[in-house]
């Protein structure tokens, strides 16, 4: 028996949920709290499926009935309603800016006007991009914390704790800033605190006993791969620089007449500028680069394309490739065994070897001395630490030439 106005109003919610059918597959679902909704019962591809019609009395039975017919008319022409109302969804928040996708790009652009460091928003790209493959044209205020919570595991699956922590976090900063343009009321992913293997902090791989690491040297320069990953890998022994600092390098912060690399203050940790005296190893390396990739901006481009650098898993991968496994060794491992090294040589004052490593002095006034100090010794200590790992290299043992050379 079909519904009518004065039917819908008289019914009573029941303790259990119940079904008032109105012909066509439309009904009315009332729950045990007493809401009125609109569904529509069809059948697609084999399966039943059920569409949503909105809500009464808002949605008027005339208007559910319209609905209907539409949906059906959809049917007729082989296309599936609930999925054509999910596609007129998403473009009516494309074209409303309202995408998870259009809000990232917002809050990228509010990010970089801020002069955010290039490391900081290549990784904000891998991880929005990453992301976006399953929310990026979701309408943001229709994306649930369970859907936040299908993509935190599909980073957990892949034995990236740490990764997927971090992209709860930069989903949480588009959600916020979709709050903040008043584009959306909530962030779910407040609610997923809790959700995620809480893996503890580990120190990144890095060799540091003198012997072994004449071996990982022996095994880089031993390397026959390509100009980018090979002088790189040098580069990150002599110079022991963050390995974002020189892939992102341009030609011109270097001055190799001088021998100073100068790096800006929007891509250091610290963000302030930061000098680094340049040996004659780490000049002459860069001579040989500058003969390939000179004609162009960055130091170490990519293959694909001159106006990107080169993948931040290149120096990895190398590594791997020479038997140097994830567990022992990293590109960014090379500043720990300069640390330890430089510091157990007695030779070097840990103010520094702690500027030179870039490191931020917590005393305001021991840091604003520090800014200006200890250059004459950083320059010494360059060609002492670059001579030394030719002289490891080269196998000689822990007092090695270098040793006696500045002692």
């Amino acid at each position: 028996m079909a519904l009518s106005d004065t039917s819908i109003r008289a019914l009573k919610p029941q303790s259990m949920p119940k079904k008032y059918s109105d012909g066509g597959g439309l009904y009315l679902f009332v729950p045990p709290n007493g809401s009125r909704l609109w569904r529509l019962a069809y059948g697609y591809g084999g399966k039943q499926k059920t569409l949503a019609l909105g809500i009464y009395p808002a949605v008027a039975l005339a208007a559910a009935r319209k609905a209907r017919d539409e949906a059906k008319a959809l049917l007729a022409r082989g296309i599936d309603p609930g999925r054509q109302k999910k596609l007129d969804r998403i473009k009516s928040a494309e074209a409303a800016g309202n995408t998870f996708a259009s809000i990232a790009a917002d809050l990228r652009a509010a990010q970089i006007a801020k002069a955010r460091a290039e490391g900081t928003m290549d990784r904000f790209d891998y991880l929005v991009e990453f992301a976006s493959a399953d929310l990026g044209k979701l309408p943001i205020t229709e994306i649930s914390a369970a859907e936040v919570l299908e993509v935190l595991r599909k980073m957990e699956r892949r034995n990236a704790a740490a990764s997927a922590v971090k992209l709860r976090m930069t989903i949480g900063q588009v959600f916020r800033h979709a709050i903040a343009t008043a584009r959306a009321k909530d962030d779910p992913t407040i609610a997923l605190r809790g959700a995620l293997v809480n893996r503890p902090a580990v120190n990144r791989p890095a060799i540091q006993d003198r012997k072994a690491f004449g071996g990982l040297l022996r095994a880089v320069w031993g390397y026959d791969g390509t100009p980018e990953a090979t002088n790189g890998l040098k580069l990150l022994a002599y110079l022991y620089p963050r390995p974002g600092e020189l892939r992102l390098a341009e030609w011109k912060e270097f001055d190799l007449d001088a021998g100073i690399w100068t790096i800006p203050a929007a891509r250091t940790k610290m963000r302030r500028e930061h000098k680094k005296p340049l040996p004659k190893q780490a000049v002459e390396i860069l001579r040989d680069q500058f003969v390939i990739t000179g004609d162009g901006a960055l130091v170490f481009p990519s293959i694909r394309s001159r106006k990107r650098p080169i993948s931040d898993m290149t120096w990895g991968a190398a590594l791997r490739r020479v038997g140097i496994t994830q567990d022992e060794h990293c590109p960014h491992g090379f500043r720990a065994s300069a640390s330890t090294i430089l510091n157990e040589s007695g030779k070097w004052s840990a103010d520094a070897i702690e500027r030179e490593l870039a490191h931020i002095e917590k005393d305001k006034v021991r840091r604003a001395y520090n800014r200006a100090g200890h250059w004459d010794e950083r320059v010494a200590m360059a060609t002492w630490w670059a001579d030394l790992c030719d002289s490891l290299r080269q196998g000689a043992k822990v007092l090695s030439i270098a040793d006696a050379a500045y002692a």
